[in-house]
């Protein structure tokens, strides 16, 4: 080790990793702190459940905003397969089972379906202008989350559609969903994708919604969400193999636990797994942490707001997938896209305004997929031959702050609050379905906002660091990547950054030219 490095990185995930990479590939001596006694923060794959060889992307799952651009400059090997069917969402409608199926790649299913659902083409036809505008913006705006940051205006000129700049950049989202759709079904799934992970509704005026739904649209281009062969763990294994080969230093079980910031070389103590203590210098300092993080270790006061995080995650191993009500599609693919649970419209709405009042909405919404129809390589041998499959269940509208008094019972509540409208979709019981682990419990393990706090440091469990933003910058030249902090060479690396959220190497690659002054 040197007493002096021209880059420490605080965090090994995954954008850490990509920092790590460029940075070690471009000549620089790198050092990568990390807390945990591995690499990958929250997009890792684990072993969750004792005597079972299935790897489960334990936190985030699915991939859609990692460039092309990062992937081919760091020589990744990984693959990302792209799902066939979209998003099944179960419907009941004078009471006989049916459902909304959206297959990419037969249209004339989908529009099938579309009719089934609504009585008619109208819905159909507003689905694919809507999309079809969503498409075009993220092939505008995907390109230059990697370059320079723009400003709002010059973003405007990029995105070139007066229509999909007000609708989504200049007016809450509900306005545009409410005006171009009539189904309640329909309404709320396009909703979804403004509430993943952000504890918000249709109408906020702060337009949170607006930004969550636009980082969940651009992704790649095309706005796809992808299966990570192998599991998450793949990507970020292949990340760290990549800075490794740089020749950069990534020390694990190495906590961070004060940063002195200079003006040619800061000073960042940290502490070893057996307790040592240990403080190494660099010319540039990278936070893959959250804000927050930053400024503890900084030794600032707390924000007067809390960041929230609002999502209970849910993952089960089952020994087959279960039978659905609605018998026009097969349960392989129902589950293989995104599988909509209590998301219309109304009842996003309503979970919303209970949890806002200090409840757990009831029913819970939620989406669920199948990693292991995608990608059965995450399970041992014996299990894809036995037909056991994974289930990965999002809940959205889990603010933080209804587990902080009880945990544990809010918990049981919370997830039976998820679960109750998945087996009302069902054929046969959700339970005969789970598999047991070795001590003979069954596979399904929640986590919580306190949870991922806990586990990750991701304050008030968001998996955003904070508050997504908007991708421009109102002075370019204070802030040219989006990374800066008030010290000249402190940067943000990780989601928090500007252009920060998912799995996507953005923030990591923009620190890292902002460093090499690209």
């Amino acid at each position: 080790m040197h007493s002096t490095y021209d880059v420490v990185i605080v965090g090994g995930g995954h954008n850490g990793l990509v920092s790590a990479a460029y940075l070690a590939g471009a000549g620089l001596s790198v050092l990568v702190l990390e807390r945990l006694g591995h690499t990958g923060g929250a997009a890792v794959s684990a072993r969750a459940f004792p005597g079972v060889e299935a790897r489960l992307s334990r936190y985030s799952y699915l991939v859609s905003l990692l460039p092309r651009l990062i992937v081919d400059e760091l020589g990744l090997k990984i693959e990302l397969r792209r799902r066939r069917i979209s998003s099944y969402t179960p419907v009941v409608r004078e009471g006989r089972p049916g459902g909304l199926l959206v297959d990419r790649v037969d249209p004339a299913r989908t529009a099938a379906s579309f009719r089934e659902l609504t009585g008619g083409e109208a819905e159909f036809a507003a689905w694919n202008e809507f999309y079809g505008m969503t498409g075009r913006l993220a092939e505008r705006i995907f390109p230059a989350l990697t370059e320079p940051l723009p400003t709002r205006e010059e973003l405007r000129r990029r995105v070139d559609d007066p229509v999909a700049w007000e609708e989504l950049f200049e007016r809450p989202l509900g306005e545009a969903v409410e005006r171009r759709f009539s189904d309640d079904v329909v309404r709320g799934v396009v909703l979804t994708d403004a509430l993943i992970g952000t504890f918000t509704h249709a109408h906020d005026p702060s337009l949170a919604q607006n930004r969550c739904f636009l980082y969940h649209v651009i992704g790649g281009g095309t706005g796809d969400w992808d299966v990570p062969v192998g599991g998450m763990g793949a990507v970020t294994d292949a990340l760290a193999g990549a800075a490794r080969a740089g020749g950069a230093e990534l020390l694990t079980g190495c906590e961070v636990t004060a940063l002195d910031p200079g003006r040619e070389v800061s000073e960042v103590a940290y502490r070893t797994a057996d307790g040592t203590e240990r403080r190494v210098g660099a010319r540039w300092v990278l936070c893959n942490a959250a804000p927050t993080e930053l400024d503890r270790l900084l030794g600032r006061p707390a924000p007067a707001e809390p960041v929230i995080g609002a999502q209970l995650k849910v993952n089960m191993l089952l020994r087959r997938l279960p039978r659905l009500r609605d018998r026009s599609v097969a349960a392989h693919e129902a589950f293989a896209g995104t599988f909509h649970i209590a998301e219309s419209y109304r009842e996003l709405e309503h979970a919303y305004r209970e949890a806002a009042a200090g409840r757990v909405p009831v029913p819970g919404p939620s989406e669920i997929y199948c990693h292991s129809l995608a990608d059965p390589s995450i399970l041992g041998p014996s299990l894809v031959e036995q037909g056991f499959h994974t289930l990965t269940l999002f809940g959205l509208h889990q603010p933080a702050g209804l587990f902080a008094t009880d945990p544990e019972r809010v918990r049981a509540e919370a997830l039976e609050a998820v679960l109750a409208p998945l087996r009302a979709c069902l054929d046969e019981p959700l339970e005969d379905c789970l598999a047991l682990d070795g001590d003979g419990r069954p596979c399904l393990e929640a986590k919580t906002p306190l949870d991922l706090e806990a586990d990750l440091r991701l304050p008030g469990g968001n998996i955003f660091h904070r508050e997504l933003a908007f991708p421009w910058t109102a002075d370019p030249a204070a802030d040219r990547w989006g990374v800066a902090t008030s010290h000249p060479r402190v940067l943000l690396c990780g989601a928090g950054a500007i252009r920060g959220g998912g799995v996507s190497g953005i923030p990591g690659h923009n620190a890292a030219m902002a460093v090499l002054g690209r």
